[in-house]
């Protein structure tokens, strides 16, 4: 069922091109010059960790939000800003041998940690990637869900970011996002917020679900129309 709560208030989002945030242009990426800036915080990231692997399974987590994102074994599932690898491991084994991981992350030194991990265990059905944080720097047409679990608040470049992700997605696919009901710069994005920017892309939010256990919710976006021209894009901003 769409969330129809969370549409109706996104008219609360109003679009403002002249309040974006101040700053030089040469200070961000080329790739993120012709986008808009978000018009809010962007959080830093504090740590490659939510919690504990073992306080998350205690909860079924992971099966939890799988399950909600339809996850079977042969998908091929991108598992973006993957960290230590707790989604990475546990979607790897879901779909299982016909199946393939992608890990996602924009730090060297966490990539290198995940590759060692992924090699320790013997998962031969994922692989690792730097990204950056303006371009996850994922294949076309490769993958049946893309998982972003709390972490879309810290893309520091959010319209560039999906308008490259986007074209990941197989025609059927999902973007699968999990964050807190927060502000962003108390490190969660607010459903509105995250529903006017992925609108803005050409997705849809098809599902909002609570998800106490995850810390937050559980968003599943699809996507509907062609990417925009980065120049019309209008960003969104959250309005008390």
């Amino acid at each position: 069922m769409i969330a129809r709560a969370v549409a109706a208030g996104t008219l609360l989002l109003l679009a403002a091109c002249n309040q974006l945030g101040g700053g030089n242009e040469s200070d961000r990426p080329a790739a993120a010059q012709d986008f808009p800036r978000a018009d809010r915080p962007i959080a830093p990231i504090v740590s490659t960790r939510w919690s504990s692997e073992e306080a998350r399974d205690r909860v079924n987590e992971a099966e939890d939000i799988m399950d909600r994102a339809g996850i079977r074994p042969g998908m091929s599932v991108a598992d973006i800003g993957a960290g230590e690898g707790y989604y990475t491991v546990r979607l790897a084994k879901r779909v299982g041998a016909d199946g393939r991981v992608l890990a996602e992350d924009i730090l060297p030194e966490v990539i290198e940690a995940l590759s060692r991990r992924i090699t320790r265990e013997k998962w031969d059905n994922v692989s690792v990637r730097l990204g950056a944080p303006e371009d996850p720097k994922l294949p076309e047409n490769s993958f049946d869900r893309i998982l972003m679990v709390h972490m879309y608040h810290e893309i520091a470049e959010p319209y560039a970011f999906l308008w490259y992700l986007s074209p990941a997605l197989r025609k059927d696919g999902e973007l699968i996002v999990v964050d807190a009901n927060r502000p962003t710069d108390q490190h969660g994005t607010p459903p509105r917020l995250l529903a006017c920017e992925l609108a803005a892309m050409g997705f849809r939010m098809e599902e909002l679900i609570p998800k106490p256990t995850a810390g937050g919710y559980l968003a599943r976006f699809r996507r509907i129309a062609a990417r925009p021209d980065p120049a019309s894009i209008v960003p969104c901003a959250l309005r008390n």
